[in-house]
């Protein structure tokens, strides 16, 4: 068959296959936070699946490891880093107030 008679056709791209996030000796533990911190967001939540290219048993793995070192203190429930930035602009008076008359 000709190639003008095959317009809706894809042609061949090659693609770069990317790598697994958790290589074959990487053990899933709520200990391992250097692992565990690639899964979390800037505000603490934990990625999604899609977003974290994990299987379904791997992704239950990680969060039930988040979650085990969010209870042990290891890891925040909420990361609050822009609040406390926040707070410390604001000017804060101390003191009774006075009504001016």
């Amino acid at each position: 068959m000709d190639k003008s008679k095959r317009p809706f056709l894809k042609s061949k791209r090659s693609f770069r296959r990317r790598l697994p996030p958790i290589g074959s000796g990487d053990r899933i533990d709520y200990r391992n936070m250097s692992l565990i911190s690639r899964f979390i967001s800037e505000q603490g939540k934990i990625l999604s699946r899609r977003v974290n290219r994990l299987t379904l048993k791997q992704q239950r793995l990680i969060t039930i490891a988040i979650k085990q070192a969010r209870i042990l203190s290891l890891l925040p429930f909420l990361n609050n880093e822009k609040q406390f930035e926040r707070a410390e602009s604001t000017p804060r008076t101390t003191g009774p107030r006075t009504r001016n008359k």
